[in-house]
């Protein structure tokens, strides 16, 4: 015990085992319905015969990278497959290209950011993508999750057709089923709980909403609670050739940049939160912290789930006094503790129990578009172009394309030029080229 205080440096931060332990038990309440969410996900894509797989490799993805971090970067930070991204995967990027070349390209964009994390091309980038574009992407993502908790729901119509969403409307039926006032149900108390700031509220609402469906017959109780994990149908089946053969160098790129922006983000605002932040507002190992983060997308990708990256709701366990590795060892030891174990659980949670918490973190992401500066048209009009291209075309790449050419196009022609940096030149150039490929042009 003595060992592991001087090893995360307690005395430092001014706290104590107790206190991170409960901070750590803390984050995994935060975060614990990511069990149930990515696998409700990411099965769409792979079929329902990987949902048990899925439920354990997200629980390894998530233990395994989190003790990482504790251990290597010593933050109290967790990383679990990121929301957003897994949908990207499941509805945008499977069904074109298949969910085994969907893998290699995560795998492939790990690489990537692995190398970035030890090398100076990092700062370059950093510095390269404008603030603007940076939120509106996070704030589209956001939108992106709601429309698919809805869809899920059957509360609207929606579908997608060579990239382009098709809308008919809002289902005014599925209002008054019993799996639709469950949803309702899920996501009011969803929302009580989390304006009660009670932790864990997500999860909350997963379970009881859960129940109150079991015990009313809108969904069947669980036949058994926990079963041996078993990873065997998604683990090392990412299709490297394929991917090479299919060309999909739009898929990683739109999967690099989102994991790569939002890391650093939460990673910013987590240390913020924590007092890491040096007067010059640097994150300290922000290198071993990436690095960590790289590491489990790659880990992530070769277990069979889609991109790992940092979670914001460690920002629970920081609000409880956790200051060191050691609340994400013991968040990362709960999620393989408990994850690993309850696949049939899992199972049994319906999608009327899960849909409401894809809408609420499509909330969370949303409120970042707030940072954007909408006195100022040059940065508002290629945001407000992010953030409705990525919910209406079903794909991050694509809101991504049409942030960085509008950016670059009304800089340059209202004068402003000089405020881009030449790198976005080169990476609209890299998108138009994208977008004549997705029309068939060449």
């Amino acid at each position: 015990m003595k060992a592991l205080e001087r090893y995360f440096e307690f005395d430092r931060y001014g706290t104590n085992m107790k206190t991170e332990v409960l901070a750590g038990i803390t984050t995994f309440m935060t975060m614990a319905y990511i069990l149930f969410v990515n696998p409700k996900i990411l099965s769409v894509a792979m079929g329902s015969e990987a949902f048990n797989s899925l439920v354990a490799v997200t629980a390894l993805a998530a233990g395994i990278t989190t003790i990482i971090m504790g251990f290597y970067a010593k933050k109290p930070f967790a990383l679990a497959p990121g929301m957003g991204l897994n949908a990207y995967f499941a509805y945008t990027v499977a069904p074109k290209y298949g969910w085994k070349v969907a893998l290699a390209a995560v795998f492939v964009e790990g690489v990537i950011f692995i190398i970035l994390s030890v090398t100076k091309v990092r700062s370059a980038i950093i510095h390269a993508i404008p603030l603007s574009q940076k939120y509106a992407v996070g704030a589209g993502i956001g939108l992106f999750l709601t429309f698919i908790g809805l869809n899920d729901m059957g509360l609207l119509t929606a579908a997608t057709d060579n990239g382009v969403l098709l809308f008919t409307g809002l289902n005014a039926s599925a209002l008054t089923t019993k799996e639709g006032l469950l949803f309702f149900f899920g996501l009011f108390l969803a929302g009580i709980l989390i304006a009660l700031r009670v932790k864990g509220a997500l999860l909350v609402s997963i379970l009881t909403t859960s129940v109150v469906g079991w015990i009313t017959g809108a969904a069947n109780w669980p036949a058994h609670i926990f079963s041996t994990p078993d990873i065997s149908y998604t683990f090392m089946k990412m299709d490297l050739q394929g991917l090479i053969n299919v060309g999909a160098l739009g898929v990683v790129f739109a999967f690099f940049m989102v994991d790569f922006f939002d890391t650093l983000g939460t990673v910013t605002g987590l240390s913020a939160k924590a007092g890491f932040l040096t007067k010059e507002g640097k994150v300290p190992d922000a290198e071993k912290v990436l690095l960590t983060d790289a590491i489990g997308t790659t880990f992530g990708a070769v277990l069979g789930t889609s991109t790992v990256t940092t979670y914001i709701e460690s920002a629970a366990g920081i609000e409880e006094g956790g200051r060191t590795g050691m609340t994400a060892v013991v968040t990362g030891l709960l999620f393989l503790a408990i994850g690993l174990f309850i696949a049939p659980l899992a199972g049994a949670i319906p999608t009327f129990a899960t849909a409401p918490a894809l809408v609420i973190v499509g909330y969370y992401m949303l409120s970042a578009i707030k940072e954007v500066d909408f006195s100022d048209p040059t940065e508002a009009i290629p945001a407000f172009l992010v953030l409705i291209t990525i919910p209406y075309t079903y794909s991050i790449a694509n809101g991504i394309g049409m942030g960085f050419i509008s950016y670059t196009l009304i800089k340059v022609f209202s004068g402003r030029w000089k405020e881009v940096h030449p790198l976005m030149y080169i990476l609209s150039v890299v998108f138009l080229l994208y977008f004549a490929y997705l029309g068939g042009a060449f």
